[in-house]
């Protein structure tokens, strides 16, 4: 049989199982890491971290990139619209859950338009009241702001925000009213804190559980059902005799729909490579996160989807409205 010319050969060999579906290895380009909240906040803090060891591991740089603005929404809705090319994704937290029961007019679906690819890690919120406060425990702060309804403060970061969420779980637990000041990111939310200009902080453990150990503010209470190992002299809130308003704040990563499984499979892999016994986990956990998740993009579906139903029927009963 005389050879077969060269054009055919190469028809023939790209159309053999699996040369004709090869895909340039990821990731080919620098990978953006967009976070929809303020720099200096604990999100950021935990994303930076993430990055910065995802860039030792991969063969491109990974960035953190924050477009902050309508509770997350700006910097979400930017990444559910790019590329799915593996080189964009949203890392993100509790606050995504609630989006698409606090907005009626979304110019993307945070169910449909974005991809879980994996959970980080769970952390307690931390209830901090400024030093110039009286109150030395939940029951005298809780005393304090019944005395006087309307007339204390406390920071968010906006509507649907995790400061937000369980601020709104304590107030409704207490029986309180108090005013929402809401901030761009939770570090000038902290820093007015500080300054006496509002009344109560909860805020997360990576950036609460410092402004406490360095005395620059007071922690009453952690959210999370059980004390946190970083300070474990602080009570529950469940301890403090506000069960209800138990909470945990998650971070995660999410992926533009139509993302390539084989690329949210490897950032997931690479994700719980680096959240295994070595220094990143132990960074976390000195931040305070209470458990390490790393779980499949199918658990972190769920996951995710059943954060959705939870917030909304919490919202729904609440009354809070679609704006």
């Amino acid at each position: 049989m005389p050879p077969l010319p060269r054009r055919p050969l190469l028809a023939a060999l790209l159309a053999a199982p699996g040369l004709a579906r090869a895909q340039p290895a990821w990731p080919s380009q620098p990978v953006r890491l967009v976070l929809p909240y303020a720099a200096g906040g604990p999100t950021d803090i935990i994303a930076r971290l993430i990055a910065d060891a995802l860039s030792q591991r991969l063969p491109q740089r990974v960035v953190v990139e924050n477009r902050t603005g309508a509770g997350g929404n700006i910097g979400a809705s930017a990444v559910a619209k790019s590329r799915p090319d593996g080189g964009t994704f949203l890392f993100t937290n509790t606050g995504h859950a609630v989006n698409r029961a606090l907005y009626a007019r979304l110019d993307y679906d945070p169910a449909k338009d974005l991809t879980p690819v994996t959970i980080v890690a769970e952390s307690p919120m931390v209830l901090l009241v400024p030093n110039s406060s009286p109150a030395r425990t939940l029951a005298e702060f809780v005393e304090r702001v019944r005395a006087q309804p309307g007339a204390f403060s406390y920071g968010s970061t906006g509507t649907g925000g995790a400061l937000q969420l369980v601020s709104l779980l304590l107030l409704k637990a207490a029986g309180l009213r108090m005013e929402e000041v809401p901030y761009r990111g939770s570090a000038p939310a902290a820093q007015d804190l500080i300054a006496g200009r509002i009344e109560m902080l909860y805020d997360a453990g990576a950036t609460a559980f410092p402004l406490a150990t360095s005395g620059q503010a007071r922690a009453l209470v952690v959210s999370s059902a059980q004390r946190s190992a970083v300070m474990p002299a602080v009570p529950t809130v469940g301890e403090a005799g506000f069960p209800a308003a138990t909470f945990s704040v998650w971070q995660g990563i999410l992926a533009p729909a139509g993302t390539p499984e084989p690329i949210i499979t490897r950032l997931r892999d690479e994700v719980a490579a680096l959240l295994g016994d070595g220094p990143l986990r132990a960074r976390l956990t000195d931040l305070g996160a209470e458990r390490i998740v790393a779980n499949t993009p199918a658990e972190a579906r769920a996951y995710v989807e059943a954060e959705m139903t939870r917030w909304e029927a919490v919202l729904r009963e609440a009354g809070v409205q679609p704006q």
